[in-house]
């Protein structure tokens, strides 16, 4: 066959293979390839069914005949577990090309057709974001749909919590990472806003930061909001971008990438140094289980100083997440500077943790209290991560927010319309141990305390070895709250376990003996979709009173145990196959006395 005679074959198996819906048109060009095109006039979204365990896809989104964005997505081959949106109206085109390229082993163009994904792709005018999971949280902030993980630039200003995330909005696993957008006026009611980084030559927008340039030290304008995170591809690299509307929207700097170090290095965490006349930044070299620190007086220009981390704390796994603080030492005038480190793996009871160090700052160099061989953790559950602060909080409050999940498992829990919530938020100061140590104290804000509805009072007294019993509130699916207060005498042992019908059960166990916290969630419900998600945890109490205070926090999916004072949390996700709807409280020596104890519904 000549050439002429081979081209108008295929123009021909193209014309044949084309499908149209409405302003919708499918090309099928080869066994991998297809091309989709749109007239988006007048249209919102593409609505794309996506298969977990399909092939991936790579699309080129071209708009206007110009690449617009690049993703990656598992577009449904046999069968559809949910749909996600590809925005149209906010491009700047109305014709708009998808050059999708599948990775399978299909053998004709036919097989393509074949494919679920190109007989449900579906223009419409809206998405649905209707809570279709019976594990999403009632009261811990999680995206609509898609992925989350890093919590990203949070900041304050005039009296909204922004709140910036790690996101997929095109499936609910790890890829097409972008910074998905909530906002709070209480940090505990959510709005979800509008997307506001995407993948750009430069590569995916991992974690970062965001300050409130008030003296307009980077030229943007007074206010400004300067956002720095990694843009990630062969390498990875630090980017600016800064916004003149209080977050919603965001301009990329034209001189990006501003720091380019020579080795793979992430999550730009900076702030005001005041003292100095500087802001300050500290950068995780994650290979080198190390953080880079550097200043600017510009935002935009950056200067290395100093490195702090080789050999000290937990080098098991990469460096994550830096966050570096003053924070007060309760009981005294004296303030210490603590720097913040996530890691993973290499947590105490494997994956991901966070790590901190207390120590001096003097605007270049941070030093540490401690030798390299002491390793300090922020929580002992299995489930919080990549925990960093607010910048410009007001009062000069420091308050973090973790990531409620594990790298051993993140992609793999029951959920499938979003994965991932972030854990409550939490007040940062120092503490004095028995051991004169210090050590970091995190409570819950105080903002969470306008969840509680009207208050169970328990029985007070001894609860004796067999224990007492109480029905949690009905309602919300046994969403609450527990206090409690108890005195433990000559080492004793006090037990809290939470059960249901169908004996699924977390068992809870303060030993002063031993002065540890621990929660057994093996048989907590679902547990088989890991090898690593069944665990026995446990954490110091830093007590020798013999008096312990302690806040239980039940969500749908979740278990939040932090002591009254802050002095010890464990974060632990759960998902029984009904709600939790008793809690019993036990003396297996007798030895306990409870003093108070109290279950608040939590009603958003």
């Amino acid at each position: 066959m000549n050439k002429h005679l081979i081209t108008t074959a295929m123009a021909a198996m193209t014309a044949i293979c084309a499908t149209a819906a409405g302003n919708l048109t499918i090309q099928y060009l080869s066994p991998g390839n297809a091309m989709v095109r749109i007239d988006a006039e007048g249209e919102k979204y593409l609505l794309m069914p996506v298969q977990e365990t399909a092939p991936m896809a790579h699309i080129r989104v071209l708009t206007d005949g110009k690449l617009d964005e690049t993703l990656n997505i598992n577009l449904a081959d046999s069968k559809i577990d949910y749909y996600v949106p590809l925005r149209l109206d906010t491009r700047d085109g109305e014709k708009l090309l998808l050059d999708i390229r599948c990775d399978s082993n299909r053998s004709s163009i036919r097989d393509l057709q074949d494919a679920v994904w190109t007989h449900d792709l579906k223009l419409s005018d809206d998405f649905d974001t209707t809570n279709r999971e019976k594990y999403r949280p009632l009261y811990h902030h999680t995206p609509e749909y898609g992925w989350m993980n890093d919590p990203n630039g949070m900041f304050w200003k005039d009296g909204v919590w922004n709140l910036y995330y790690q996101w997929n909005p095109y499936g609910s696993k790890w890829q097409n990472m972008s910074w998905g957008h909530s906002t709070s006026k209480d940090l505990v009611h959510w709005t979800a806003e509008d997307g506001v980084l995407y993948t750009d030559p430069l590569g995916m927008v991992f974690s970062g930061s965001a300050v409130v340039d008030k003296d307009n030290t980077a030229g943007f304008g007074e206010d400004a909001v300067i956002a720095l995170f990694t843009s990630a591809d062969a390498a990875q690299t630090q980017s600016l971008a800064y916004s003149t509307d209080n977050g919603k929207t965001f301009t990329r700097y034209a001189g990006n990438p501003v720091i380019a170090y020579e080795r793979e290095s992430r999550d730009p965490n900076m702030f005001r140094d005041e003292e100095h006349n500087n802001w300050v930044l500290v950068l995780a070299s994650a290979l080198d289980h190390e953080d880079l620190i550097f200043t600017s007086k510009n935002l935009k220009d950056w200067t290395l100083e100093s490195k702090f981390g080789q050999g000290y704390g937990c080098q098991d796994g990469v460096w994550e997440c830096p966050d570096l603080m003053k924070l007060p030492v309760e009981g005294t005038d004296k303030e210490k500077w603590v720097l913040i480190v996530n890691i993973n793996p290499g947590a105490p009871f494997g994956g991901s943790g966070v790590q901190y160090f207390v120590g001096d700052f003097d605007g270049k160099t941070f030093k540490c209290d401690n030798g390299p061989e002491v390793t300090k953790w922020m929580d002992y559950g299995k489930d919080y991560y990549a925990t960093v602060s607010f910048s410009n909080a007001p009062e000069g409050r420091h308050t973090v927010l973790g990531w409620m999940s594990n790298w051993q498992y993140a992609n793999d829990v029951p959920t499938m319309q979003f994965r991932s919530a972030n854990s409550l938020p939490r007040e940062l100061s120092l503490f004095k141990a028995p051991d004169g140590e210090l050590y970091l104290a995190s409570r819950v804000s105080p903002e969470i305390d306008a969840l509680r509805g009207k208050a169970i009072k328990c029985g007070t007294g001894k609860p004796g070895k067999k224990g007492k019993s109480y029905t949690l509130p009905t309602a919300n699916d046994g969403i609450c709250e527990i206090e409690l207060d108890a005195e433990l005498m000559n080492g004793s042992d006090l037990d809290i376990t939470l059960s249901n019908s169908k004996g699924e059960r977390v068992e809870m166990r303060i030993d002063a003996k031993n002065g540890t916290f621990s929660m057994d969630r093996r048989n907590s419900g679902l547990t088989d979709f890991s090898e690593n998600f069944p665990a026995v945890t446990t954490a110091p109490t830093h007590n020798a009173t013999g008096k312990y205070a302690l806040r239980i926090f039940i969500d749908r999916s979740s278990i939040e145990a932090i002591a009254t004072d802050g002095r010890y949390a464990m974060t632990n996700l759960v998902f029984p196959t009904e709600p939790y709807t008793t809690v019993t409280v036990a003396a297996p020596d007798g030895g306990a006395n409870i003093e108070k104890m109290t279950i608040y519904p939590l009603i958003p």
